[in-house]
């Protein structure tokens, strides 16, 4: 499966640094995972982030989304998988996405109704997908 995770910044933290190093090479290992991570300038900017989407089913981290369980994640990339689709997963800068690119999203994902960091949402997120990604592989990492 072909998975596009696209960031505005980068972690900044070293806690977060370090997790998310961590898990996007494990993500890697399981999915064809290419990274854009758009300066913090960008975080507006709708046609510069959707430039980057083009050809992709939309997956935006957004508060008003729907809340999976880490099975229920597992589901939603299978059903990707399936149907051949390259999924782009856009994480927003510490202020959110601009409405133009939820507009356009074909799901929109939300970590839950706690507020988090935008250093800690970026890696939950990935946990997240990684842990979903083991449930399909079948490796005992989701316990």
């Amino acid at each position: 499966m072909k998975i596009h995770l696209v960031t505005i910044g980068k972690p900044k933290l070293p806690y977060a640094q370090a997790a998310w190093h961590e898990y996007v090479p494990r993500l890697q290992r399981l999915h064809t995972v290419r990274l854009t991570q758009l300066a913090d300038k960008y975080a507006y900017d709708a046609p510069k982030i959707l430039e980057t989407l083009q050809g992709t089913y939309i997956v935006v981290l957004e508060i008003t989304g729907s809340s999976l369980s880490s099975p229920v994640l597992a589901e939603f990339l299978k059903q990707r998988e399936l149907a051949a689709q390259k999924v782009s997963f856009v994480i927003g800068g510490p202020e959110g996405l601009p409405q133009a690119v939820i507009d356009k999203a074909n799901y929109h994902w939300s970590l839950g109704d706690l507020t988090l960091p935008h250093d800690l949402a970026m890696v939950v997120a990935t946990e997240a997908l990684y842990r979903a990604s083991t449930i399909n592989a079948g490796l005992p990492y989701h316990k």
